[in-house]
């Protein structure tokens, strides 16, 4: 069975909307509404691709990130930063964290798959 894309936001309808067009493209979900709760699940689970929102309650998306780098057993797995934030400095941050792409919202599906299509995935 493939590994599912986990999705990570704390905006309900985001990740509706990121669930609607990843299943409709063919790829198995599983939603977190942030950071805690992503590793709280990743604690039994694995999966594919993360794609992380950055501003979250609890643990925002870099900690989400460093926090995966940090494990062994995640230093690979690739993780998409999907966010409304835009600055270079963010962008670094995140790329310094450990990022391997960062997509701006509103997201554009086809802009998705193509970077998922990029990992392999």
């Amino acid at each position: 069975m493939t590994k599912p894309i986990l999705t990570v936001d704390d905006s309900p309808s985001m990740r509706m909307l990121l669930r609607a067009s990843l299943t409709s493209a063919g790829y198995a979900v599983v939603e977190a509404e942030d950071g805690r709760a992503a590793l709280d699940w990743l604690d039994t689970n694995d999966a594919a691709v993360v794609i992380t929102d950055i501003t979250m309650p609890r643990l925002d998306g870099f900690g989400l990130i460093a926090a995966l780098r940090a494990q062994d057993r995640f230093c690979e797995t690739p993780v998409l930063v999907l966010t409304t934030e835009c600055q270079p400095d963010k962008k670094a941050i995140a790329r310094a964290a450990g990022a391997t792409g960062w997509i701006v919202k509103p997201f554009d599906p086809e802009k998705l798959y193509t970077a998922l299509r990029r990992l392999a995935y």
